[in-house]
């Protein structure tokens, strides 16, 4: 998906009453009510929907300028991205409701008992598959989404450790945010700092490396540790052979994605293929594809559930990006540059510096390509004035964006895995909250001390990414 650079702030700042505390209160009214409902384990984003309106109605009374705030929300809600994004979940959501039912899961379940993977090696299979996947596709969201509703399932009905699986997931789909030359946050990061996409993924080696090591160790300690006994013979009562056609759906849209095909392009038509190999295979019927209940008034189908299962998800964008907007417009976060830019002497505090308020602006955003945008005239400056390599700062920015929004429970990508794991529901197997996903996605926390030891640590040893 390409990526477009230019600036979206208001030309004109959207103030409110009690100034900054006043810009800043329907976010900490946020970010509370999202923590504590994460807190308590709650799994179900729809659950947010309340705090948001509430957010923005606290926004709204705050405004000087009521009318401008209304339009602001309305101009974030409906940005290109969001749109494609929520297209990209439908039709993904749809795609995992096919292959459920044409039994694809039951299938990968047959697999691991001919390869007699157990609950633990199937958590570590999962990381790399997902690891994979990600750096073809070059997406978080469609990793996590054409994996979940397949691999998820599987996974809990062999006994794996739940948390530890999704995880494993969410930790897989960051591998590829990091490092995939196709990545969104790749492309930003680098193109924000006038820095070649090929030589800033070759540099990432030595950061995504150790990272995925750590994973790797993670996930063996926690599925070993955690991991509940299935016998033999119920994972060979569940698993059927006859869905492995339907591997041919997820290897097309797979394809597609690493010929350069748009995001959407790529679902729709593994949903269309999808649709069609299930009817003349017999493995999907014409009433599933769709039905008529005369009596009730409705229609039924598995593109209706799957529509339906994006929806919480959805709406929660569109208020969040809404709600950001108004961020943005408020001027804060070029405040804050401001200031950095004022108080940045050394090389070593200019990436502390660059670290810190990047994290600052994924934080109050929780959008990492937006963030990326709002640093890049601070980063390029006290880059240039302090000699930090363009490739460096391009490295520094893709794993704060990598970090935060894939461990912290109130970011899109790791409500939407949690969202996703209501996929093994129909097997018998329990929902993950959104504070679990992102306490065990090691590969997160792996980029988080890999970046911490290149700044306080190994700070020499980084003169290469040039």
């Amino acid at each position: 998906m390409k990526l477009d650079l230019k600036n979206e702030d208001s030309k004109q700042l959207l103030e409110f009453h009690g100034g900054l505390f006043g810009a800043l209160t329907p976010f900490i009214i946020f970010i509370v009510g999202v923590v504590t409902i994460a807190l308590a384990g709650a799994p179900d984003e729809k659950g947010f929907w309340p705090i948001l309106l509430l957010a923005i109605g606290v926004g709204l009374i705050l405004a000087k300028n009521r009318t401008a705030f209304s339009e602001i929300i309305i101009s974030g809600m409906s940005q290109k991205i969001v749109m494609i994004m929520i297209m990209a979940w439908m039709l993904a959501s749809i795609i995992g409701v096919l292959m459920t039912l044409t039994g694809f899961v039951e299938a990968l379940i047959w697999i691991s008992d001919q390869l007699s993977l157990d609950s633990i090696s199937f958590v570590i299979t999962t990381y790399i598959i997902c690891c994979i996947v990600s750096l073809s596709t070059g997406s978080s969201f469609a990793t996590i989404l054409i994996c979940s509703p397949l691999l998820y399932p599987t996974g809990g009905i062999l006994g794996a450790h739940l948390p530890s699986l999704a995880g494993a997931i969410i930790g897989g789909a960051a591998f590829g945010d990091f490092i995939a030359p196709i990545s969104d946050t790749t492309i930003a990061s680098a193109l924000s700092q006038q820095a070649k996409i090929g030589k800033v993924v070759k540099s990432r080696i030595k950061y995504v490396a150790p990272a995925a090591v750590l994973a790797l160790i993670g996930y063996t300690l926690t599925a070993t540790l955690f991991h509940s006994n299935k016998s033999s013979s119920e994972i060979m009562l569940a698993g059927e052979s006859e869905g492995l056609l339907m591997l041919a759906v997820p290897i097309v849209t797979i394809f597609l994605f690493l010929k350069g095909k748009h995001l959407v392009h790529g679902l729709l038509f593994g949903l269309l293929f999808g649709t069609l190999l299930g009817v003349i295979s017999g493995l999907l019927s014409f009433e599933q594809v769709i039905s008529l209940d005369l009596e009730n008034f409705a229609a039924k189908s598995f593109v209706i559930e799957g529509i339906y299962r994006a929806v919480g998800l959805s709406v929660f964008t569109m208020l969040l990006m809404g709600l950001v907007a108004t961020l943005k417009a408020s001027g804060i976060m070029t405040k804050l540059v401001n200031f950095a830019t004022l108080h940045t002497k050394t090389k070593k505090q200019a990436e502390s510096w660059i670290i810190s308020v990047m994290s600052a602006a994924v934080l109050f955003t929780t959008h990492s390509i937006v963030a990326i945008l709002m640093v890049t005239d601070f980063s390029n400056k006290t880059g240039d004035k302090l000699g930090i390599p363009k490739i460096r700062r391009a490295n520094l920015l893709s794993l704060v964006a990598c970090i935060f929004p894939f461990v912290l429970p109130y970011f899109i990508p790791v409500i939407l895995m949690a969202n996703m794991t209501n996929t093994g529901q129909e097997f018998g197997v329990a929902q993950v909250s959104s504070l679990d996903v992102g306490l065990y996605n090691f590969m997160s926390w792996g980029l988080l001390i890999v970046t911490l030891m290149t700044i306080f640590i190994k700070f020499k040893n980084v003169k290469h990414d040039k």
